[in-house]
């Protein structure tokens, strides 16, 4: 544990209730027990509220220790481990261990504006950064997410989770035998700002279904350049990986896996596929990529059970909940 300085604030204290008073300016956040929101726990620091580098240590501590109060939890899990930090010029950089990108969307979000929140007390402190694995955070987008301040969350505690969006999507994946396609009914949470829900399709596409009755149609480590739509009609934009020819799988699995897919959105009526911008050409023997293709239900042999997704864990996706009936 790094915050060797502060332990002597932590002796004989069973959690930041035990030192609350009303006349304290402080609070520490903590997630309510069902992950809906924060609550503010009154807090009166042992550090002298002069000494910045001090309570800063002592905040940071009691949030790696969360609390023994049974309505609230830790904002992390135990295997999130803050392994640094940096303060310099009015600014904290918070450094913290890989498994942090494990966490769920929400509980992130929760997470992060508490940590936040609970810092910017702290007066000398106007800016707060985070990093995970040694880079800098980025959000379920893949937009970085900066420095926070004050300005960076809504007015009240936990209103993050109203940037938090749920999309049902309808996915098509390539059967086992990779002869036909497996309907996969997803729910999944993304952050709503900055993405389409043509875009979120084919990112979900390219991480394959949760399922084990389907594998992903598209080759493996595709990559998605853009996605757009005008009049109904859908461009996408891969990268020269979707050439790479896995010939277990069907080639008309392989793009309408794609169109059928992206064909379930009110927005979309027709689908073009593009690699690097070019279109000009024929997709292993028959398909050829400057044709505009509708919806191939024919393919469609089965369907799966609907699964509940997390876009954040997409390196490491899972089923959270059937919602199937």
């Amino acid at each position: 544990m790094i915050f060797t300085a502060a332990a002597m604030f932590l002796a004989g204290m069973t959690g930041c209730g035990e030192k609350k008073t009303e006349e304290s300016d402080y609070y520490i956040y903590y997630m309510n027990q069902d992950m809906t929101g924060l609550e503010m726990v009154v807090y009166e620091p042992e550090a002298d509220t002069d000494d910045t580098e001090r309570l800063l240590e002592e905040f940071l501590d009691l949030i790696d220790e969360g609390t023994e109060r049974v309505e609230y939890q830790k904002l992390y899990p135990d295997e999130v481990e803050l392994e640094q930090y940096e303060y310099s010029d009015n600014h904290l950089n918070l450094y913290f261990s890989k498994a942090y990108s494990e966490m769920s969307v929400i509980q992130e979000a929760l997470s992060r504006e508490a940590v936040v929140e609970t810092m910017l007390q702290i007066s000398d402190i106007t800016g707060v950064s985070f990093y995970v694995d040694g880079e800098p955070l980025t959000d379920a987008n893949g937009d970085l997410v900066g420095v926070m301040t004050l300005e960076s969350f809504l007015d009240n505690p936990s209103e993050a989770l109203n940037n938090i969006q749920t999309a049902e999507l309808t996915l098509y994946f390539a059967s086992p035998d990779g002869q036909s396609l497996v309907r996969e009914t997803q729910l999944v949470y993304y952050y709503s700002s900055n993405i389409s829900t043509e875009k979120l399709v084919m990112e979900q596409l390219l991480e394959g279904p949760v399922s084990d009755d389907a594998q992903s149609a598209i080759p493996a480590d595709t990559g998605l350049i853009s996605v757009s739509v005008m009049d109904g009609a859908c461009m996408v934009n891969l990268d020269e990986n979707f050439l790479t020819q896995n010939y277990d799988i069907q080639e008309d699995v392989v793009i309408y896996s794609i169109v059928n897919s992206l064909s379930e959105l009110s927005t979309v009526d027709t689908v073009q596929i593009a690699v690097n911008g070019e279109n000009n050409m024929v997709y292993r023997q028959d398909l050829s990529l400057q044709d505009f293709y509708t919806a191939n239900p024919d393919l469609v042999t089965e369907q799966v059970e609907d699964v509940e997704v997390d876009q954040e864990e997409q390196s490491e996706k899972e089923g959270l909940l059937d919602t199937g009936e």
